[in-house]
């Protein structure tokens, strides 16, 4: 069994029609291999696949390195290794990932320019649960008042994600929904010709990449109607 670093926290229906969804994501990934897998949720929401078959092993690293990994608890947490944990939520200490145990990122090690964590979440439209990537434990720039006298911070390669977004076009990101029901959403609001593609971040978070001209304030404001979700523009 692998635990994808993705959640599955809508219920009912819209469960049913995110875990028929991820089924056909991991038959992308895996189909070609000689196992077979069923998809699940853990009662924390984190996605799980139980995979058998000959070539189990492989297909268990294949999901891992696509989604991102939840390690065991038995397991923990390795200083200075990266993981991926979902954005819980933000204060003005900094922000909580859930890596299948907390983690706290101090604002000062988050290292995506000036202000407070909540100006962050709205300068870089970050919604919950969004993926992100983090280096857990490193030594470099603790203080002596850390619990196990490490601080865990954002890895290189998400700092350097979310500045790209910035330099991109803009985009409009949104959470508890899947890529198909975002897409229909902008097609039935009339702005299929304003965007560009919408990009998977997890299993129910989505990037609305705008084309070149498309105000993304203006078309959150089109499609929020349409959609019962959190929205943030990256402008």
């Amino acid at each position: 069994m692998v635990v994808l670093a993705t959640k599955c926290y809508v219920e009912g229906d819209a469960s049913e029609r995110s875990l028929d969804g991820m089924n056909s994501l991991v038959d992308n990934e895996v189909g070609d291999l000689e196992v077979d897998w069923q998809v699940g949720v853990r009662g924390d929401d984190f996605v799980q696949v139980d995979v058998t078959g000959e070539d189990a092993t492989v297909a268990r690293n294949v999901l891992a390195e696509t989604w991102g990994e939840i390690v065991a608890h038995d397991e923990g947490l390795q200083a200075g290794e990266e993981y991926v944990g979902t954005l819980e939520a933000w204060d003005a200490d900094g922000f909580v990932l859930d890596a299948g145990e907390e983690v706290r990122i101090p604002a000062d090690r988050l290292g995506l320019g000036v202000g407070s964590p909540e100006q962050v979440v709205e300068r870089f439209g970050l919604v919950q649960h969004l993926p992100m990537r983090f280096v857990h434990g490193e030594d470099e720039g603790n203080t002596a008042d850390d619990a196990d006298g490490r601080t865990p911070r954002l890895a290189d390669g998400e700092r350097d994600r979310l500045y790209e977004w910035q330099r991109g076009p803009g985009r409009v990101n949104v959470n508890s929904a899947t890529r198909g029901e975002v897409r229909a959403t902008v097609n039935r609001a009339g702005h299929a010709r304003d965007i560009v593609t919408v990009e998977r971040l997890g299993l129910l978070e989505q990037s609305i990449v705008c084309a070149e001209g498309t105000d993304p304030p203006g078309l959150l404001a089109a499609i929020g109607g349409y959609l019962p979700a959190e929205m943030r523009c990256v402008v």
